[in-house]
């Protein structure tokens, strides 16, 4: 018996019906066997009595008998397979907490390898041989062992969910896509799971490439922090540098002071030693004489008196101390002087310092041109818009939200929301001007208020001498000499917007702590033209770094 059971495929045990190992096998007249309940069931709930393999029909219900020889040979695979799962079973592990069981182990449930889609049952390895080798299971689909497979079935119909309905974007069974879901758009689960994994291949891409993206600004990052720790330990040194050589010109200028003074005092000492000397020379000589005199007036001897009176009777010579006074030095002006070498020195040093910033700002420079559609009607600006002056004659132009219709004012073409740029103005032989960056969303039609808090960081020349700085409140400026051509510097992201006199590498003016939250244009305004006294154009320059 045994030598003939292995001879037979594993499934010819299996009911057509449950697709499980017969249980009390039966023959139809056809010669098809089924379990006995299964086909007592099928016929039970069919008006026909037909076989449910061939489909042929009983017009009478057929008596159904064991039958004994297959239900040996059942009996037969059933032990076999029960000492096959046993002796497998030990090397087989137990399903640990958190991992999926077999449903058909009796006993210590061991790990399941695969979960039927249509079974709704999860199997370790040895029960799931039979989807592996019978015809009929291996229509099945299998799938990596998951737990709850009854969330697989459809709840209304107690169906398998094996279609999706793309118009509710829900998984459906068939009973579902004709009476609930008949008019909406139905595809097989595998045809849309094809579509979603396709589009999850393309989201695993895009996140791939953002996880890339994000990779790369890290670098970058990481890069400009590299870069600023290597500018800011440059600056360091240099500031150490400058700092250490100002503290010594101070120490030195001090030290100069110190012995000046000292000098003089020591001159003023000697010279008093010297009084004091010749004067104490004098008083011995007059100590002498006077005890000379006395001794003399003393004298009984009339012919020696007589004979001395002539060499005693005057003063010995003295010089005459009258006029003569020890008078403390004069320290007039002493530290001035002092704090004046040392404040040119301090210039110098400034100077330089000045001259290596503009060098740096420089580095920055834009191309900026001049936007017509922003220019006032009384601007005239040159073809390659870098020239603009006030003309006597207001030009009949074309309106637009963009024009400035009250002030002499043109605005750059170009815009910046952040970084850093900076550009050069001619301002020669001018007697007013205008220049610096101002908001995109200030008022171009009616009165302007030229004041940070308002979108404006400018300076500005008035009555051909008058510098000023239009901050709150503005501030007047001194420079040593007109600026001929001045330099416009802004970063974003500090907060700043500085002007220099490029030609003297002076810093003019700088407006620190600005808040900037739009784009920034470069600002300029040649003023009114005052019959031909303020005619010269402004004129935006190529940049020429600071040597």
């Amino acid at each position: 018996m045994s030598a003939a059971s292995c001879l037979l495929s594993e499934d010819q045990f299996l009911c057509s019906i449950c697709l499980d190992v017969f249980t009390d096998p039966v023959s139809t007249p056809c010669g098809h066997n089924f379990c006995k309940n299964c086909i007592s069931q099928h016929w039970n709930s069919n008006v026909q009595y037909l076989c449910p393999m061939c489909k042929e029909v009983f017009y009478t219900r057929p008596k159904l008998h064991i039958n004994t020889f297959i239900s040996e040979i059942v009996s037969q695979f059933r032990q076999e397979a029960q000492q096959k799962a046993s002796s497998s079973s030990s090397e087989q592990q137990a399903a640990k907490p958190g991992e999926v069981p077999c449903d058909v182990c009796t006993g210590t449930k061991l790990k399941a390898l695969k979960s039927c889609l249509v079974c709704l049952t999860s199997y370790c390895e040895t029960h799931l041989e039979p989807h592996l080798t019978a015809p009929r299971l291996k229509r099945h689909q299998l799938i990596d062992p998951v737990k709850n497979l009854e969330d697989r079935m459809c709840m209304k119909h107690d169906k398998p969910l094996e279609l999706f309905c793309k118009t509710d974007q829900t998984c459906v069974c068939m009973l579902c896509s004709v009476l609930d879901h008949k008019t909406h758009d139905v595809v097989p689960l595998k045809e849309e799971y094809e579509g979603k994994k396709a589009e999850l291949g393309k989201t695993e891409a895009k996140i791939q490439k953002m996880i890339q993206n994000r990779r790369l600004k890290i670098q970058k990052i990481k890069h400009s922090v590299d870069l600023s720790k290597e500018a800011a330990d440059r600056e360091k040194a240099e500031g150490v540098q400058v700092f250490t050589a100002l503290m010594e010109s101070v120490e030195r200028s001090l030290n100069e002071l110190i012995d000046t003074i000292e000098e003089k005092q020591r001159t003023t000492e000697k010279q008093a030693e010297n009084f004091i000397k010749e004067l104490e020379q004098e008083i011995s000589e007059l100590k002498k004489r006077s005890s000379e005199v006395v001794k003399l007036s003393h004298s009984e001897e009339h012919l020696h008196l007589l004979q001395n009176f002539p060499s005693l009777k005057a003063a010995p010579p003295t010089k005459d101390w009258t006029e003569v006074s020890v008078r403390p030095p004069s320290y007039e002006r002493t530290v001035v002087r002092a704090v004046a070498q040392l404040e040119e020195t301090l210039s110098k040093q400034m100077k330089k310092l000045i001259e290596a910033e503009l060098k740096r700002v420089q580095q920055y420079a834009v191309d900026v041109t001049l936007d017509p559609d922003t220019a006032h009607p009384n601007l005239i600006l040159s073809a390659d818009g870098k020239h603009v002056y006030c003309g006597d004659v207001k030009k009949n132009l074309r309106d637009n939200s963009k024009r400035f219709t009250r002030y002499a004012i043109v605005l750059g073409k170009q815009s910046f929301s952040s970084g850093r740029f900076y550009f050069e103005v001619q301002v020669k032989e001018k007697t007013e001007w205008d220049l610096g960056v101002i908001r995109e969303s200030i008022n171009r039609k009616g009165d302007t208020t030229l004041r940070p808090q308002y979108g404006f960081w400018t300076i500005l020349l008035r009555n051909g001498n008058e510098y000023s700085a239009r901050n709150n409140p503005p501030v007047r400026l001194s420079l040593k000499s007109p600026p001929q051509k001045v330099g416009v510097f802004v970063d974003y992201e500090e907060g700043l917007v500085s002007f220099y006199d490029v030609d003297a590498a002076a810093l003019i003016y700088s407006f620190t702590g600005c808040s900037f939250t739009e784009k920034l244009h470069p600002y300029f305004s040649p003023s009114n033209n005052y019959g031909g006294k303020n005619s010269a154009p402004l004129i935006i320059c190529r940049v020429n770094k600071t040597k």
